[in-house]
């Protein structure tokens, strides 16, 4: 199974920006979507953004649009999620995603590999 290894986290101020990473190993990186979960306290973990295998397809929930970008790099092996704006509720541990070998990114798509996630905390 391909290992994934976030960081880029931190504790900011509302309005600021953090950068996270997410490493692979261990497989085709360009065979997977790749995605960032994040989960509050007391709360599941949801879908934060997520990119097609080739990186030309994108998807945001809808409270991060305009603020949050994610991005690929195939030959490097790595995803990252650029977060600006950073809000309190942006508050959250965020993990890297992968879904199974050759899905690509639509509606069905599912995550099946996760890493051990990075901390984000926003105050205001």
């Amino acid at each position: 199974q391909v290992r994934l290894v976030e960081s880029g986290g931190g504790s900011v101020q509302t309005g600021a920006s953090l950068r996270l990473s997410c490493v692979a190993s261990g497989g085709i990186f360009s065979s997977y979507v790749v995605a960032w979960h994040r989960q509050a306290p007391g709360s599941e973990r949801v879908l934060v953004a997520a990119i097609s295998r080739s990186g030309s397809n994108t998807e945001y929930t809808d409270s991060v649009k305009g603020r949050f970008t994610i991005s690929r790099d195939n030959a490097k092996n790595i995803v990252y999620l650029q977060m600006s704006n950073l809000k309190p509720e942006d508050t959250a541990v965020y993990y890297c995603a992968m879904a199974p070998a050759g899905w690509d990114l639509n509606r069905y798509t599912f995550y099946d590999n996760y890493g051990q996630g990075t901390q984000v905390t926003v105050s205001s």
